[in-house]
């Protein structure tokens, strides 16, 4: 199941030149205001219609301008969740749902308990929408979406109207939403955090074209490919399993292939899959074993590169037992240390850098973890 894009459009001073499969999963379209993101999910959903291509969904052509072909947005089965949740203010939560069964085929209507199950909505059915908090109108809103059976939904900045509270809310919900759903899930954000934690795939746009696209933990660690406002937020992403609790110092340990990880607390069984976000930033070089720090994430590694980038620093990428983390260190601190590639360092990170942007919920969630 893809979403295929292929378009070419042209709206006063700004031109849009987009190839592009989204994949299974969540795809992210990551780029800086005016890189041409909200134009081409509007045109994926039928609210603009391109000057020429194709576009494509789970094989149905929805757009072909060389064939005429553009199927109105009624038709395209598509759901689309804004930056607000856009429910109709006179209609229960249950009312609201149940309109998005209204476009779907007969036969094919998504299975109501099913969604307010995996969106946790459950009480808040009677209720209208101002009485809903932020988060809990965007969880509906995305009910809303996956109750017209979408072949696709499609996400602009939807937690972009929310305080850190509500996005620490409705987050988890969407990471549900990515692993258990069946359809292409193309996410809009200009966060680091937010793609680091939900996407499967990153496409980074720029000036209306893809500067890069590819599984998330390579496009993050491609610093000079980032929008320049990203890179103090960059960094490697990891895939992690919860190997156990401190409860007397309040730390989880999480097991990577890189190595062991303590960090903050988190409510997860053992055995959990977490994605963490290492900063670049908050990555120390040691080039012999550390000893009387502070800090207690200590990984062995090899210098793989050392790439310039711009100014007073530079990146360090080494590898750990395969997997990459990036350090930035000012090109001084290069020098001084006599850094080159091939060089056995270790990578120091502390504890308290991962904070609620740099922790993800369970990668594949089971019962347990439902309850944690």
């Amino acid at each position: 199941m893809t979403v295929d894009i292929d378009i070419g459009h042209r709206q006063d001073d700004f031109e849009l030149d987009v190839r592009l499969s989204a994949p299974a999963g969540l795809t992210a379209l990551f780029g800086p205001s005016g890189s041409g993101k909200t134009s081409l999910v509007n045109i994926i959903a039928g609210l603009t219609r391109p000057d020429r291509g194709r576009v494509v969904v789970n094989g149905e052509v929805l757009v072909d301008t060389g064939k005429s072909i553009f199927q109105p947005p009624y038709r395209r089965r598509i759901g689309y969740v804004f930056q607000e949740g856009r429910l109709f203010p006179h209609m229960t939560v249950r009312q609201n749902l149940l309109y998005g069964r209204w476009f779907s085929r007969p036969g094919e209507k998504a299975e109501v308990e099913r969604v307010i199950d995996l969106l946790g909505i459950g009480d808040l059915l009677e209720r209208r929408p101002g009485l809903l908090s932020g988060g809990e109108k965007q969880r509906v809103a995305i009910g809303r979406a996956l109750l017209s059976n979408p072949r696709a939904v499609l996400m602009d900045e939807p937690l972009a109207s929310l305080d850190e509270t509500r996005k620490a809310e409705i987050l988890p919900y969407i990471e549900r939403l990515r692993d258990q759903s069946r359809v292409p899930i193309v996410y809009v954000s200009h966060s680091v955090a937010e793609v680091a934690r939900l996407a499967t795939t990153v496409a980074v746009l720029a000036a209306g074209r893809i500067a890069t696209v590819g599984p998330t933990a390579q496009v993050m660690q491609s610093l000079n490919l980032l929008p320049a406002a990203a890179l103090a937020e960059a960094g490697a992403v990891l895939e992690t399993e919860v190997e156990a609790h401190d409860a007397a110092y309040g730390l989880t340990a999480l097991r990577s292939r890189a190595g062991l990880f303590r960090v903050p607390r988190l409510n997860l069984a053992i055995g959990a899959r977490v994605r963490i976000r290492v900063r670049a930033r908050d990555v120390i070089v040691a080039t012999s074993p550390p000893r009387d720090l502070s800090a207690i994430n200590m990984l062995a590694g090899t210098i793989a590169e050392i790439l310039p980038s711009g100014g007073a620093a530079a990146d360090i990428r080494i590898d750990c037992s395969g997997e990459i983390v990036t350090a930035r260190l000012t090109r001084r601190s290069v020098d001084t240390l006599g850094l080159k590639p091939g060089q056995p360092v270790h990578a120091v990170v502390k504890s308290v850098a991962f904070d609620g942007g740099s922790l993800g919920a369970p990668l594949r969630i089971t019962e347990t973890e439902l309850d944690a």
